[in-house]
């Protein structure tokens, strides 16, 4: 008994911010209406899914001893590009009247080509530059919203392809009224291949290891600054397909879409145990902190 009460508490110890967000979800659910029920779980899992793809990316930064300031700003940018080009040809308020009703795959493909440039950008300037990643992405930050409002002419876009809409909104199983929607699949998939990144291959040791110390990793033979600029490259990527599932789920997108995201990401990785002074950071804590 004594073995099982120490290996308890060792559990506890190490794992604080899981205990006390069963405690805060215990005096929510006995203080709130509805909060344990099947719905509400529903709920839960569809917002954590795309936050969660955003802290993913974040967290490639964090651990090397970066940040990532113009993520929102990304995610919006994203979600305002598929909002466009995903735009039925019959809808009257359509912003880009030139161009074709577009098949959605093939707009995913153009959002996240965009989001490959703007993360590789960021790379280049805070690797080949050596710009501090908070100026850099600073600068970005505000750059990308700027682009954000000129393609949307700060108008909000609507009038979404229903497959679009019913694609990223859908979900399976009905049981007591939980469903498990699409997005938290997609998240179970990026969950997976992060932590195979991280944990797995050589880019993964790489970033742990510039993050611990960036000169005795360069010293080792890491190439620290092609580890870097795909490191913002990923998470480039990353915000892209976050904003492309953001507006589809919230069914219209605004320029200021994703406004704030980047300070919930890094609030959630940093909660959820990647230190902000590198080289510490795992996924499931990731998701914890989410």
């Amino acid at each position: 008994q004594q073995n099982a009460g120490t290996k308890a508490w060792d559990v506890i110890k190490g794992n604080p911010i899981a205990v006390i967000l069963v405690l805060a979800a215990i005096v929510v659910g006995c203080v709130v209406d509805n909060f344990f029920s099947w719905g509400n779980l529903s709920n839960l899992l569809s917002n954590t899914a795309v936050r969660f793809l955003i802290a993913l990316g974040v967290s490639g930064c964090l651990i090397t001893k970066g940040t990532d300031l113009s993520a929102g700003r990304q995610v919006g940018l994203a979600a305002c590009i598929a909002g466009v080009l995903c735009q039925r040809g019959d809808y009257t308020g359509r912003m880009w009247k030139s161009v074709p009703e577009m098949n959605i795959f093939l707009v995913l493909l153009i959002v996240l080509a965009i989001g490959f440039v703007v993360g590789l950008v960021n790379g280049l300037i805070i690797a080949k530059l050596h710009v501090p990643p908070f100026i850099a992405t600073l600068g970005t930050q505000t750059i990308i919203y700027g682009i954000a409002l000129v393609l949307t002419d700060a108008q909000p876009i609507g009038g979404f392809q229903k497959i679009y809409t019913k694609l990223i909104t859908g979900r399976v199983g009905n049981v007591r009224g939980f469903h498990i929607p699409y997005l938290a699949f997609v998240a179970l998939i990026f969950g997976l291949l992060f932590w195979f990144i991280y944990n797995k291959t050589r880019h993964g040791k790489y970033m742990y290891a510039i993050g611990g110390n960036e000169v005795a990793a360069e010293v080792s033979g890491v190439n620290t600054t092609k580890t870097t600029i795909w490191i913002y490259i990923t998470a480039g990527i990353t915000y892209a397909f976050a904003g492309y599932l953001l507006a589809g789920k919230s069914g219209g997108s605004p320029a200021s879409m994703g406004t704030g995201y980047e300070l919930e990401a890094i609030a959630g990785c940093t909660i959820g145990g990647v230190s902000t002074t590198g080289g510490i950071g795992t996924v499931p804590g990731i998701l914890v902190g989410v």
